[in-house]
């Protein structure tokens, strides 16, 4: 199954005004992982200058979600982008996604 990461940039006073679209967030949140396509989201800390959400499935889940979070909306996210996310170590009982450096196939 196909990973993305969504990264956030968020404004300087990010921590202080984001209470008022908090909950609104959280609840776009919710509803995402409740399809399954939020996998893990969470603030960067220290300094509190970024975000990091994870999704599973296609981009255009990660794409629409931020496009409708609240915090994008009202503008204390200052950039944002969907990358591609491969993923070579899985907790739980997931298998593993096959993993192929380029150039091994070429080697054996």
């Amino acid at each position: 199954m196909p990973y993305f990461a969504v990264f956030y940039d968020v404004v300087d006073d990010f921590v202080a005004r984001r209470g008022a679209y908090r909950e609104e967030h959280l609840r776009v949140a919710r509803e995402a992982h409740a399809r399954g396509e939020l996998v893990l989201a969470g603030a960067l800390a220290d300094p509190a200058d970024g975000a990091l959400l994870i999704f599973q499935g296609e981009s255009a889940a990660a794409e629409a979600f931020a496009r409708q979070d609240p915090y994008v909306k009202n503008g204390l996210v200052t950039k944002w982008k969907v990358r591609n996310w491969t993923v070579v170590v899985v907790v739980g009982n997931e298998p593993c996604p096959p993993f192929i450096e380029k150039g091994a196939a070429e080697s054996a």
